[in-house]
């Protein structure tokens, strides 16, 4: 079945899409650290993966800043 209204997904909306998902790792992350209490290596990993992810965020941020520039 064809749709005669195909919805357009954007390169803005792909990457605002992934800035929101990055976001939530960044807070999953840090939630999964903050509940780890008896494995310091478990919990040291998911406070690294959200410090990266952190930068992950703040780069499709720029990203997305600079398109609203153009």
């Amino acid at each position: 079945m064809k749709h005669p209204q195909k919805i357009n997904i954007t390169p803005r909306d792909r990457l605002l899409r992934a800035w929101e998902n990055s976001m939530e790792l960044v807070r999953d992350f840090e939630c999964y650290a903050a509940e780890i209490e008896n494995n310091p290596k478990l919990c040291e990993t998911f406070s690294e993966f959200a410090k990266d992810e952190g930068f992950h965020a703040a780069r499709f941020r720029e990203l997305l800043l600079e398109m609203e520039k153009q």
